[in-house]
């Protein structure tokens, strides 16, 4: 009598991140940005603290990282040792320290319609 195997789990963690503006004490700043300014990222939504902002070009700049950040990296990648990213204004000396906070497990079945199949490929899109 065959014995069926339990499904496989389609669970899969994320980092949440945290992103913090720093700067030299006698930078000028031109992203209207405050050294300590930050956001987080948990999963896909972002959270400002109440009252401040963040700058749509600043934050066009960080945008492509955030997901490989948030997906766990060889620990010989780039990705997983460099956490500073520069002000996409050349002459504004701003940074922006994006931290991995804490893993969040997540469930493929809640993030998307299309189902798992039984056979996946790395040649597949």
């Amino acid at each position: 009598m065959p014995t069926s195997l339990p499904p496989p789990s389609d669970s899969f963690e994320l980092w949440d991140l945290h992103v913090e503006v720093i700067a030299p004490d006698d930078a000028a700043i031109f992203c209207s940005a405050k050294p300590g300014d930050s956001f987080e990222l948990r999963g896909e939504m972002l959270f400002l603290p109440p009252g401040q902002g963040f700058s749509i070009y600043s934050l066009a700049a960080l945008l492509p990282l955030l997901p490989v950040k948030q997906r766990q990296t060889d620990p010989n990648d780039w990705v997983s040792t460099d956490s500073e990213v520069a002000c996409p204004d050349p002459n504004c000396q701003t940074r922006f320290r994006i931290s991995r906070t804490k893993r969040r497990q997540f469930r493929h079945s809640d993030v998307t319609a299309t189902p798992l199949s039984a056979k996946t490929t790395s040649d597949e899109p």
